[in-house]
């Protein structure tokens, strides 16, 4: 199982950008989906997650300018940011856990290879 995350580039602050993360590699099923991110110096924290019944979970420094929405077939999750601001710059990675294959293994997790996220002031 691979994730490809893509749409991170360089934002004005306010600005607005939209993650992708597609997971490939003959997915029966995944059950959630998040994003994390790092800035630099800094731990890898939430964002926000998504499970396979659309539940949702969000950092409080993101909420009500962050969504978070997947497409079960697509095996693919987006992240919209909204008002973004210059504490928002880092590197972001998706997140699976819990996937299940076609051929039947089970993989507790994996982690995308990450995508930057810069916003200018």
């Amino acid at each position: 199982v691979q994730l490809v995350e893509s749409g991170g580039g360089l934002v004005q602050a306010g600005g607005s950008l939209r993650l992708s993360c597609a997971a490939s590699g003959n997915i029966f099923s995944i059950n959630t989906m998040g994003w994390y991110r790092q800035a630099p110096g800094e731990q890898r924290e939430l964002v926000a997650t998504i499970t396979s019944g659309a539940g949702t979970n969000y950092a409080d420094s993101v909420k009500g300018r962050f969504t978070i929405s997947r497409d079960n077939a697509k095996n693919t999750v987006y992240l919209q940011m909204h008002s973004l601001n210059v504490e928002d710059t880092a590197d972001y990675y998706c997140k699976v856990r819990e996937v299940v294959t076609i051929d039947g293994y089970r993989l507790f997790e994996v982690w995308g290879q990450g995508t930057l996220v810069t916003v200018s002031s």
